[in-house]
């Protein structure tokens, strides 16, 4: 935490709020944090029993005889330690990931160069490309003249509630038709930017002890989490807004012969998707309550500090240049589908070649093409600035996508569904549909969303089959559901991208986003078939 000396002989040193956000920490020991006795007394239990169970749930786990073969039980092990270090902390959480990593090359599980393949994600890039952007808009203002503009809103401005919930729907709206990644990665400095203005407000009210930590504000937890939650509810409303939803279309049209229209989608999506912020709001604001309800002197410091910034330099221009180019590029694929459709050969061409993660690292690259003072060959970010960004959580979802691909190589994620569903006997849709949901969620929470897609919904089709069940709607619950898991950074790309904010504990995403899966699942088991009825899809 950075903060500065009080001018007085042993005051209070005054935190440094944009210091803070720039130069942020995300995985900071205990003696980096400012905690409270009982947050410290808390910290140092549950990192110790994390530190011990981690290795006796491995062991334990290895010695159990299960019907598993020898790899699948190897790498369920493994699995269930790390996820127990992830979530305790008793290393940072990349480190944990690190572990998983080398012992299942070294049990045998996968050979060196098949389990470090999956480094090369696209996804991996765009984390990379996105954060240095990030850290340019963050450098030269630029976060904050696009903060100053949220807080503007009319009505918006006043309340902690009311700056939450309006991100939350701007996040969602352009989620449904730019990914779900790009769109967090693109608001991600907003987001910074107004937790800044936020926190300096609290400091200059005197709502805040002279050097507080502007990291662990609730605030900021309920922010950031809107970020990564609205994006994933918004996602769903398109069959584009998200690659599990073209995944699910394809599988469920292959399987049925029915082709989901992108209306029919939207149709049928609009009414969970608009439910489900409901219920992500209440869940956020209730368990991440803010310091304070309402913001005072808001207008005045706005046009204060817009007068601070005063008119753009060369070096914002240039970061939003970048920024625009990037962002057109990663929208431009969902505007080819919705002139030309998922189908044509256009969509299909564009989206392979402007993939996002290629996408952000050109962006990226731009910061360092476009000149601000050329006679000293200077431009709008040094490699110095971009070597300050994360990258603690591009390793972490790294080895998160290791794990997802290892569950669907090994055919691990196959064998517990199919065993699961043996042993409950399912033979009713809505019993499929929820087991399909229930499923799918707790595959999201160790791999990605897209990964939990492909491996769940052809787990899902036969089994309804079998049960002599039409498989559209489990299928299509199973698909909406791969998109939630929202325990833990690796469970989508943009937990992680939040994650990486430094302003998100582990454990208030652990429990924000276990609620918030409970009663998501509830609203798809309910909701969809009963709007796939209503549209008279899946006939």
């Amino acid at each position: 935490m950075t903060t500065t000396q009080d001018p007085q002989a042993g005051g209070p040193r005054r935190t440094d709020v944009d210091r803070a956000f720039l130069d942020n920490a995300t995985y900071r020991s205990l003696g980096e944090q400012h905690l409270s006795p009982r947050e410290e007394r808390f910290e140092k239990t549950r990192r110790t029993v994390g530190l011990v169970l981690a290795p006796v749930v491995t062991v334990a786990f290895l010695l159990v005889p299960t019907t598993l073969e020898d790899t699948q039980h190897t790498l369920a092990a493994v699995l269930l330690g790390v996820i127990v270090l992830w979530i305790t902390e008793p290393v940072p959480i990349p480190v944990g990931g690190f572990i998983g990593v080398a012992a299942i090359v070294v049990l045998g599980v996968a050979p060196a160069d098949e389990a470090l393949a999956p480094f090369g994600s696209s996804t991996v890039f765009t984390f990379i490309g996105a954060f240095i952007l990030a850290q340019a808009m963050l450098k030269h203002g630029v976060a904050k003249r696009f903060a100053m503009s949220v807080l503007d809103l009319p009505g918006v401005g006043r309340s902690t509630f009311r700056v939450v919930i309006a991100f939350g729907a701007i996040t969602a709206l352009l989620s449904a038709f730019v990914s779900n990644t790009a769109t967090v990665a693109m608001l991600l400095p907003t987001a910074i930017g107004i937790l800044s203005v936020v926190a300096k407000l609290m400091q200059a009210n005197g709502d805040v002890a002279e050097d507080f930590d502007p990291l662990r504000l609730r605030i900021g937890a309920a922010l950031m989490l809107m970020l990564a939650y609205g994006a994933s509810v918004g996602g769903l409303l398109t069959p584009v807004g998200s690659p599990p939803n073209l995944i699910g279309r394809g599988l469920i049209e292959e399987a049925t012969g029915e082709r989901i229209s992108f209306l029919d989608w939207m149709m049928m999506a609009a009414p969970i998707c608009a439910l489900m912020f409901v219920a992500l709001a209440v869940v956020i604001l209730l368990l991440n309550r803010p310091e304070i309800r309402r913001l005072e002197g808001v207008e005045e410091y706005v046009d204060a500090e817009r007068a601070k910034l005063g008119r753009m330099t060369l070096a914002e221009r240039n970061t939003l240049v970048a920024f625009a180019v990037t962002v057109t590029l990663w929208i431009a694929p969902g505007v080819v589908a919705l002139v030309a459709g998922t189908e044509s050969s256009a969509y299909t061409t564009v989206s392979d070649r402007l993939d996002e993660g290629i996408v952000a690292i050109l962006g990226a690259s731009l910061l360092f093409l476009l000149p601000t003072k050329w006679a000293d060959r200077e431009f709008t970010l040094r490699w110095s600035d971009a070597a300050r960004i994360d990258w603690g959580t591009v390793v972490l979802f790294g080895t998160g996508i290791i794990f997802g691909s290892l569950l669907e190589s090994s055919g691990l994620a196959e064998t517990i569904g199919n065993g699961a569903s043996d042993r409950l006997g399912l033979t009713s849709v809505f019993w499929i549909t929820a087991f399909a949901v229930v499923l799918a969620i707790v595959v999201s929470e160790t791999t990605s969303n897209t990964a939990s897609a492909a491996v769940v919904v052809p787990i899902i089709i036969p089994i309804a089959m079998a049960a002599g069940v039409n498989p559209f709607v489990p299928a299509l619950a199973a698909t909406f559901a791969a998109s939630f898991g929202f325990m833990l950074p690796v469970s989508t790309p943009q937990n992680a991208v939040v994650y990486g904010s430094g302003a998100v504990p582990i454990t208030k995403m652990i429990r924000t986003g276990s609620a918030f899966d409970v009663l998501g699942a509830v609203l798809i088991v309910l909701i969809l078939p009963l709007m796939v009825g209503a549209l008279g899809l899946g006939e």
